[in-house]
């Protein structure tokens, strides 16, 4: 039997295979709200056969986009185009959602990838970014400001504010964004975070905010809701944040209650030096696996059948997600339920579709 699709839970939340899609930024919100570009997008990934779709990372507040053309959810406005998309997934597929609540930090007020990407100044349009220092991602980004403790506490309050919007849409599962190089990765590494106060410093002083905003998350939202977080396994820089201190933080997550942790890497500095290779961050996940007990996801060129199944069937990780892979090929999950002998789940109206020689491949329930 192919391990990669057999039944598994996360909390409370029931899954029907191992494969998650991963939170994937389309930067095609109108002022934070979800648009028909978001329906189709979500829309046909929930009928991919995945369990698990997780929603791109959305900001928690209107200067927490990477751009102005960034997914939120901040006000009665952006809850309320995001339920009408959770709502018209939730006529046509059983897959479990999630969202990624995030704030970019000093890697926001950017202009989408396909007009640069770059940085763009309070002076042409953009607006003043934070961080934990005054320091910028790239030498020609505007100087971000370094949060004081009241913002501090209202960036803590606006992840619990969204986290329930979160709960009221219908969402399954909750994930904080404190990797690639965005505001709770930024505190912690020592790389981004100069701070002298209970905020930087020392390992337990750097993971502070993150471990704040998931307490206050966790409490906030019910206990049937699964609450994870994504991480940056190593900042792939002398230096940085590394896989050690991944595995600090994936313990002090568990002693809060953490219900999984997804792991990545790198996205903090721009001397970073990645050997891109096939599952290149799984070894992060097995890490962070052996060392904590939590559960894992492990994302990152995982692009084939046989390869994923290998990921779950060895324990390095408990699940694994797909991104540009399944932009690729939406019926990623169908494909290797063939290819591995498996069953799927598709919609009625696509039953039909089987090729002659791959037979009973959905689950015709």
């Amino acid at each position: 039997m192919s391990q990669l699709f057999t039944r598994y839970a996360i909390g409370q939340l029931p899954l029907d295979n191992r494969i998650v899609i991963a939170p994937m930024c389309q930067y095609s919100a109108d002022e934070g709200k979800a648009t028909s570009w978001h329906q189709i997008h979500l829309g046909h990934l929930a009928l991919s056969g995945a369990s698990l779709l997780i929603v791109e990372a959305t900001a928690v507040a209107p200067e927490g986009r990477i751009s102005p053309r960034d997914l939120g959810l901040w006000d009665d406005g952006t809850e309320q185009a995001l339920a009408e998309v959770v709502k018209t997934i939730r006529e046509h597929s059983s897959i479990a959602l999630g969202i990624q609540l995030a704030h970019a930090g000093r890697k926001a007020s950017t202009r989408v990838p396909w007009e640069g990407g770059n940085n763009i100044p309070p002076n042409e349009g953009g607006w003043q970014t934070l961080a934990p220092s005054a320091a910028a991602f790239a030498a020609s980004d505007h100087v971000p400001q370094a949060m004081t403790g009241e913002q501090i506490e209202r960036l803590k309050a606006d992840f619990v504010a969204s986290a329930k919007r979160a709960q009221r849409i219908g969402f399954n599962l909750i994930e904080l964004h404190a990797a690639h190089g965005y505001l709770l990765h930024q505190f912690l590494s020592p790389l981004a975070n100069q701070r002298t106060d209970q905020y930087g410093g020392s390992l337990e002083n750097r993971m502070r905010l993150a471990l704040e905003v998931f307490q206050a998350v966790r409490e906030a939202v019910s206990a049937d809701i699964p609450v994870g977080v994504r991480i940056s396994g190593s900042d792939w820089v002398d230096g940085g944040w590394d896989i050690k201190q991944s595995i600090a933080l994936g313990k002090a997550l568990q002693a809060l209650g953490c219900d999984y942790i997804h792991v990545s890497s790198g996205g903090l500095s721009q001397q970073q030096k990645i050997p891109v290779g096939p599952g290149y961050q799984v070894p992060f996940a097995r890490q962070i696996k052996e060392a904590t007990g939590l559960n894992t996801i492990a994302v990152g060129l995982i692009t084939e059948p046989e390869q994923a199944e290998a990921i779950v069937a060895t324990g390095e990780a408990d699940m694994i997600a797909l991104a540009r892979a399944v932009l690729y090929d939406p019926r990623w999950p169908w494909h290797a339920a063939a290819k591995l002998g498996a069953k799927v789940n598709g919609p009625k109206q696509y039953w039909r579709c089987e090729p002659h020689a791959v037979k009973d491949l959905f689950n015709k329930v």
